[in-house]
């Protein structure tokens, strides 16, 4: 755990920022640097390639908001930011909107679920930042509406998460736009799978790696819990458990249909709660989360790809309704809680069928979950039978895992 003196030995005045950049993140209260923060923004202001392995909700987008400003304002070119979903390209632009106002910056926001038509007429206006998810990114530069010869810094955000989405292919038609273009890269992933070193060593130029935790890891700041307990009886679970936490909650379903299930059901248990799934436009979207941050709902519920960019520094709980597909899935998901230094709560409802999955998460965070129970509705450790004697359910089982498998 980070100490006070270490907090205090760091500062933005020794990291290479410019005097006029550094008023302005004193006059938004930004005091001390994160881990990141602190490793990062001098090296990428020297225009080194970096991969960071980072945690959500460690401040990496100020991290590397810093240094594409800074370059910006010495008129170096354009910077182009990926991002795998809307929510998150959002978030990011409100980060270099927050810092970069008082210089002028100028950022487009390209992305699925609102028409190619206003985000044309603002690709033809003046502007230093493109933040993009791939697919849209991809249709603009086939439809030749944007052009990225003046881009010279590009940033890979939650890249495992891209690639686990299928984005692979788009990643590699993007960097072939770029490859003639004297270009400074920076790749962040919570996590270090085989697909993402392949893209690193492929296209990043000797690249730094900083690590703020092991690949994989989660924050010390996060209790982690599972509850053993059949499909049956997880209602009866989260009713017990919500009734004992009066604060703010996240919940992760693997389906769009189990999301909306839930958030009915919570609505009738008397709860305030709202949904994130794919099936809900961008606006809807924006309204949840903006009612979730704000307290009008004390619950949201969510999948995984509709979740990302949900950065809500209070929650103080996550519940996986259901496991992840994948288990790198399982860092990102629980990343949302225990954020900015503050304490939080993960806890996952496990079936009996699906120990394997528990123990490939647990081989990954390199952490034991422990076991808890609550009497009438979850099962014990020791009776748990967690090995099903039926073929049928070993086979099913052997097919869910092979997900998990790397």
């Amino acid at each position: 755990m980070e100490t006070q003196d270490n907090k205090r030995q760091r500062s933005f005045k020794n990291l290479s920022i410019k005097d006029s950049l550094l008023g302005q993140l004193e006059k938004l209260n930004y005091q001390v640097p994160t881990p990141i923060q602190h490793q990062l923004i001098p090296i990428a202001i020297k225009g080194e390639d970096v991969i960071g392995i980072a945690q959500t909700g460690t401040g990496k987008t100020l991290a590397f908001a810093i240094p594409i400003i800074q370059k910006i304002a010495d008129n170096k070119g354009q910077a182009l930011v990926i991002a795998p979903t809307r929510e998150l390209a959002l978030q990011i632009e409100e980060t270099f909107k927050k810092i970069g106002f008082a210089f002028g910056l100028k950022t487009v926001v390209l992305i699925g679920g609102t028409p190619m038509g206003p985000q044309i007429r603002q690709i033809k206006n003046r502007y230093h930042v493109i933040i993009a998810t791939p697919g849209r990114l991809l249709d603009h530069l086939t439809q030749k509406t944007l052009l990225l010869d003046k881009v010279q810094t590009l940033i890979l955000d939650e890249a495992d998460r891209m690639l686990d989405m299928g984005f692979e292919p788009d990643i590699k038609k993007i960097f072939a736009q770029l490859k003639d273009q004297d270009l400074q890269t920076m790749l962040f992933s919570a996590t270090m799978p085989v697909s993402i070193a392949r893209i690193a060593n492929k296209y990043l130029k000797k690249p730094l790696r900083i690590e703020i935790s092991p690949a994989g890891s989660t924050a010390r700041d996060i209790a982690q819990e599972i509850f053993i307990v059949t499909q049956g009886k997880k209602e009866d679970l989260l009713k017990n458990l919500l009734e004992k936490n009066k604060d703010s909650v996240l919940i992760f379903c693997r389906t769009k249909f189990g999301v909306k299930k839930i958030a009915k059901n919570l609505r009738l248990w008397g709860h305030t709660a709202d949904e994130i799934h794919s099936n809900r436009s961008l606006a809807q979207r924006r309204q949840a989360l903006a009612g979730f941050k704000s307290g009008r709902y004390k619950i949201l519920v969510a999948t995984d790809i509709a979740s990302r960019g949900i950065d809500v520094t209070a929650i103080s709980l996550v519940i996986n309704y259901d496991l992840p597909e994948q288990p790198e899935d399982y860092v990102h998901r629980i990343g949302r809680t225990g954020r900015a230094g503050l304490s939080g709560k993960a806890i996952s409802f496990v079936p009996p069928e699906q120990k394997y999955n528990i123990k490939v998460i647990e081989k990954l965070i390199k952490t034991n979950l422990p076991i808890k129970t609550v009497q009438g509705i979850t099962q014990q450790p020791d009776t748990s039978n967690f090995v099903s004697q039926k073929k049928s359910r070993q086979k099913r089982r052997r097919s869910f895992s092979k997900k998990y498998r790397r």
